[in-house]
């Protein structure tokens, strides 16, 4: 009867350390809310050509009183991002929240998609290691679909946008440090 005691023993234990562990791995974020604000208002909807003195500028005051510079749409070619605009979107921890500094970007972005209703664009979603697969699977859709739902708000049509994710699985940066964690938290607009 011994073997009997201590593989109930063994299997009890082990049941303890698989629900320590999978408690451990929970988090606070719910991924089921939209963390981007309809600013509609606040951007120009000036459509016209670009012989007006306002014409595709954004309201100062809603930017933080930043200017956005213009993106030549014939300058690139097809699948190719526009010119001095930044295509990465960096995320904080745990997080799919679309920071206000991103706004320029993403403005730059839904002028040169909307001056080419032909162009498409993948948007990325990546995690950092932290985590499981599953979850950040989820978080980096989470983030797409963030910045998606933004482009879409600056006028930008839904077939023009795919939102995917590769969670923690194409790393911009190696390692366990803050710096490669902050570099992986990221979408990548690429074009197509």
């Amino acid at each position: 009867m011994k073997p009997n005691f201590f593989a109930h023993r063994a299997f009890a234990l082990s049941s303890v350390v698989v629900a320590l562990t999978l408690a451990g791995c929970g988090s606070s974020v719910k991924l089921d809310e939209t963390a981007v604000a309809d600013r509609t208002p606040a951007v120009s909807t000036n459509t016209g050509s670009q012989s007006g003195s306002n014409s595709g500028q954004t309201d100062g005051n809603a930017l933080g009183q930043r200017q956005v510079s213009s993106v030549d749409a014939n300058a690139s070619a097809l699948g190719q991002p526009p010119a001095n605009v930044a295509r990465l979107v960096y995320f904080d921890y745990d997080d799919f929240t679309v920071k206000a500094e991103y706004a320029a970007t993403l403005e730059g972005h839904a002028r040169f998609l909307k001056a080419d209703r032909a162009r498409k664009v993948n948007l990325e979603g990546h995690a950092d290691e932290r985590g499981g697969r599953e979850y950040n699977l989820a978080l980096g859709q989470k983030r797409s679909e963030a910045v998606r739902k933004s482009l879409s708000l600056l006028g930008v049509s839904e077939a023009q946008m795919e939102a995917v994710s590769f969670g923690e699985e194409k790393p911009a940066a190696m390692g366990a440090s803050e710096e490669a964690y902050r570099l992986n938290r990221r979408v990548e607009l690429t074009y197509r």
